[in-house]
């Protein structure tokens, strides 16, 4: 197995199986792959809850592999950055690549915030690596960190998400933290203040 594809594998593994959580705009999922997701690539069927209920991690993985790293070109990323950013792709599309190009922006590099993965975002996240080869991969972390917290204070359905039941990191949050350096993750007083807003 490649490199690539245990990212692939890792994901299927963290995304777990099949859910049908009418707050998740998502709707049924199976191994992260969502039912609209399905419907997407393979026009003209008719997809329905069973469909995505019978699919495979085999399938999964493969659906990953192509449609949300080499399709988006993630591989022509720096390889550091592949893990996080595939694993985002996954979680939340192209909202996974405008992350990265407001990050890029913040760090000196103009480029347009437009969710896809072309010749002027490689080049500049190359040079905002070299730039920061040590850093980059954690700033990207923290950037998807407060995405999720961002989408969480506008969503309220999606609180759940971001804070357990009884206030700690929810899944969101313990995900982007998985690609973080410990040392740059949230105590729990820290998360709680950010969330101790919420109803």
């Amino acid at each position: 197995m490649n490199h690539v594809e245990q990212l692939a594998t890792q994901i299927v593994a963290r995304e777990g199986g099949f859910v049908n959580d009418p707050d998740d705009p998502g709707g049924a999922t199976n191994f992260g792959v969502t039912i609209h997701t399905l419907r997407r690539l393979r026009p003209g069927a008719r997809i329905d809850v069973e469909d995505v209920h019978a699919l495979t991690r085999t399938d999964a993985v493969n659906i990953y592999l192509e449609h949300y790293f080499q399709r988006p070109r993630i591989g022509e990323l720096p390889q550091p950055l592949w893990a996080t950013v595939f694993d985002m792709y996954v979680n939340a599309g192209a909202n996974a690549v405008r992350i990265l190009q407001r990050l890029l922006n913040e760090m000196g590099q103009d480029v347009a915030v437009d969710g896809a993965i072309g010749p002027q975002t490689i080049a500049a996240t190359h040079r905002a690596y070299g730039m920061a080869p040590n850093h980059m991969v954690d700033a990207y972390g923290i950037a998807r960190r407060d995405f999720y917290y961002r989408l969480a204070d506008q969503r309220p359905a999606s609180r759940k998400f971001a804070r357990r039941r009884d206030g700690g990191k929810g899944g969101w949050i313990s995900r982007a933290e998985e690609f973080i350096s410990p040392r740059y993750h949230l105590t729990d007083a820290q998360h709680r203040a950010r969330t101790g807003a919420w109803a």
